[in-house]
């Protein structure tokens, strides 16, 4: 089993050397065959330079160098694309992570699960600025996404290559890989995990990323539940908005037909036209969702299942990553 380390760095230079050498300390005994991809993501300080450093002197390190700050899920992506591994790691560069949980991630890969997230059990962080708002999202994600988790934040995680190679990421999604997984129906667990206070450097993470999380979160939940069939969720609130409207409409005639009450002055007209065309749009909206969902899936052959594996077939057509 070859095991890839996928790890991002942005102004790194002083926790590079140390976690390499801790790296180093865990895969030594280990035999397997492995690679440490560090990911670049338009560093401003030396830490390019001293990951080449590195590289020229050990053959299992491999850079990749980004053009500007793309930030965590993008610098994540392009470490997935250029992996190699049966199975891949994450993890961040600011030595909070501790390599030494790797060889139980990969124990928990071994027993037959495809995705494997750490826990900081024991989290060095602030409490009202760090440690509360990760305890209230991680609720609200296992809430909204029906995968419950005790620490979506964790960076340490470990990755069957067949799921995360069917995986594309954007925004602030790294954090939402086991969910978004999940739609595959993927088996997946979570281990309690080390975490360290930040040695050198700050934290790139603050309060405002909250917002950003809360939209991906929304988009998720799309993905997870409707993505294949966009029409269930506008064309119902359609459905809805449009048959209050008539309902309105419909009493108000009655009023003014059989009871004399006149209408043209009353602002419920306006609420039951309102939503009437509101109603028109939500199902027009769903319409056009449905077809752009058809190009998503058609035009990048995006399959709208996931095969766990094979029998009795020897020869399997395009096959694929599955």
């Amino acid at each position: 089993m070859k095991i890839s380390i996928v790890i991002p760095a942005y102004n790194e230079e002083e926790n590079i050397h140390y976690l390499y050498d801790e790296l180093n300390s865990v895969f030594g005994p280990l035999d397997s065959e492995h690679e440490f991809l560090f990911i670049d993501d338009g560093s401003s300080d030396s830490t390019l330079d001293v990951l080449r450093i590195i590289q020229e002197q050990d053959p299992h390190v491999k850079i990749i160098s980004l053009r500007k700050n793309f930030g965590q899920t993008a610098a994540m992506s392009a470490g997935f694309d250029f992996a190699s591994g049966d199975v891949i790691v994450t993890m961040d560069a600011d030595l909070q992570n501790d390599p030494q949980d790797i060889p139980q991630l990969i124990d928990k890969i071994n027993e037959g699960y495809d995705v494997v997230t750490g826990w900081r059990f024991d989290r060095k962080d602030a409490f009202l600025n760090r440690r509360l708002p990760s305890i209230i999202a991680n609720k609200i994600i296992s809430w909204t996404t029906q995968v419950s988790l005790h620490d979506y934040g964790c960076t340490l995680k470990a990755f069957r290559r067949e799921v995360i190679k069917n995986i594309k990421l954007y925004g602030e999604m790294h954090r939402f890989i086991p969910a978004i997984a999940s739609g595959m129906g993927i088996s997946f667990t979570e281990i309690k995990v080390n975490h360290r206070p930040r040695r050198f450097g700050t934290s790139k993470y603050g309060i405002s990323r909250t917002i950003r999380v809360v939209l991906d979160l929304i988009t998720v939940k799309f993905l997870l539940s409707y993505s294949t069939r966009p029409i269930q969720v506008f064309g119902l609130l359609g459905v809805i908005s449009g048959s209050i409207g008539i309902l309105i409409a419909l009493v108000m005639t009655i009023q003014r037909q059989f009871f004399g009450v006149p209408i043209a002055d009353r602002p419920l007209l306006l609420l039951a036209i309102l939503l009437i065309f509101v109603g028109i749009q939500f199902i027009s909206i769903g319409l056009i969702a449905e077809l752009q969902s058809r190009t998503y899936h058609e035009s990048q052959q995006k399959p709208v299942y996931f095969v766990r594996d094979v029998y009795g077939i020897k020869d399997v057509a395009n096959k694929r990553d599955y």
